[in-house]
């Protein structure tokens, strides 16, 4: 008889992006010939850049010849991929070892997986709101206990992030673990400064703990205080691990390619007390696996670190963000409290008359034809709060606005 994992069954059946799904669905069997907006999942829509388009054909017909043709990658990523994330680190001053740089298939995987090089018994802190990957990859590898009367597991320490505290993370009063961070957050767009980054580093430092840093939006950073990487504070590559992706700073969430950090300084430890530097525990992992991302999408994100590609990168960023400043000077002119927009292409509001947020949701979409995420499905405190994004056309996200000002929201 084989046994399920039941850590699984603990989760909910439908993820949270595919339930706001199924309510469309149910919406377009009613009004078939509706026009309707998408600013909810944050799933770009732009073209990719020209020169990682370039980059690739010429991938493929290297792929066609034998001379040129490759295989399996490296299971590290290749060198000329790597070697252009040292240089783009370096701008930041900061150096990292090539060892250090592992290529990957995106931001989301590494996310749940690097719970497979970490002991059972680890107390996680995670934020609330927060992306609803962090909580379920810890309900899934079995270490978040049992589930209260608040919706809330046992075994998981939530970080109060709400209003109250500029929908910041607030540092945990017990000790953790492990902490995933995620800078510019998502959803609420808000950010930790440098000098309240450092406070989690120095509480990691004191604590012996690990800061899981999620830098996926790291590119629509433009204020100075607010770091890109959290490798600019001192003492950081003791306690963190970084994550990037490309699929945001370059329209890669179709391509899937990104990277994670494991720098030579992070140790873990056994229960006897011995001590083990925890890249030697993610290089078992992915020999064991992965074989790799393809070669053709490696060199498509080694051409983002051209000039001509920084540019056209640069082009797309901006151009999500301009979307979002727009959707939040709207909400901010029609009266609504807003988070987010500024560093980040997500736009965080309160639901109007202490509505919920899955009642807002429909209300949203029945009246105005627009999809947005209701805060709810990013945990408990996220309710009477929505997510709006700036990853849709200028048209559209310009005819949505005009909708919702229309509707009196």
């Amino acid at each position: 008889m084989a046994l399920a994992n039941e850590n699984y069954l603990k989760t909910p059946e439908i993820y949270c992006f595919d339930e706001i799904e199924k309510r469309v669905n149910a919406f377009k069997i009613l009004h078939p010939t509706a026009k309707i907006i998408r600013l909810g999942v944050g799933d770009v829509t732009r073209p990719l850049p020209h020169e990682v388009i370039q980059a690739m054909h010429k991938a493929i017909d290297e792929m066609g010849h034998a001379e040129t043709f490759r295989g399996y990658s490296p299971p590290q990523g290749y060198d000329f991929l790597i070697e252009k994330i040292q240089k783009d680190y370096r701008t930041l001053g900061v150096v990292l070892d090539k060892e250090t740089i592992f290529v990957n298939d995106g931001a989301k995987s590494d996310i749940g997986n690097i719970g497979h090089v970490l002991g059972r018994d680890n107390i996680i802190a995670i934020a609330d709101p927060v992306y609803p990957v962090y909580e379920n990859a810890t309900i899934m590898s079995g270490r978040a206990g049992v589930i209260n009367d608040d919706q809330k597991w046992s075994n998981v320490v939530y970080l109060r992030c709400t209003a109250e505290t500029d929908f910041i993370p607030e540092l945990p009063s017990e000790k953790v673990d492990v902490i995933y961070l995620c800078n510019p957050n998502n959803p609420t767009g808000t950010v930790l400064s440098k000098a309240e980054l450092k406070r989690w580093v120095d509480y990691a430092i004191e604590h012996q703990s690990i800061i899981v840093y999620d830098g996926a939006y790291q590119a629509y950073v433009n204020e100075p205080d607010v770091p890109r990487s959290i490798y600019e504070i001192k003492g950081a590559k003791k306690v963190a691990v970084e994550i990037r992706t490309y699929s945001k700073t370059a329209g890669f969430t179709g391509l899937r390619c990104g990277y994670t950090i494991f720098p030579k300084e992070l140790m873990v430890y056994t229960k006897m007390g011995e001590v083990s530097p925890l890249i030697k525990l993610w290089n078992r992992r992915i020999t064991n696996y992965t074989n790799g991302v393809s070669y053709i999408v490696q060199r498509g994100a080694e051409a983002i670190y051209s000039r001509k590609g920084k540019a056209e990168t640069q082009e797309l960023v901006n151009y999500y963000l301009t979307n979002a400043s727009l959707i939040r000077a709207e909400l901010v002119s029609l009266g609504y409290e807003v988070y987010g927009g500024v560093n980040s292409p997500y736009v965080w509001f309160k639901t109007p008359d202490g509505q919920t947020s899955w009642k807002f949701f429909q209300q949203l979409l029945y009246d105005c034809q627009v999809i947005s995420t209701p805060g709810i499905v990013f945990g408990n405190s996220g309710e009477g709060y929505m997510r709006l994004t700036g990853f849709s056309s200028r048209e559209a996200t310009l005819e949505a606005l005009s909708r919702i000002r229309k509707g009196g929201f």
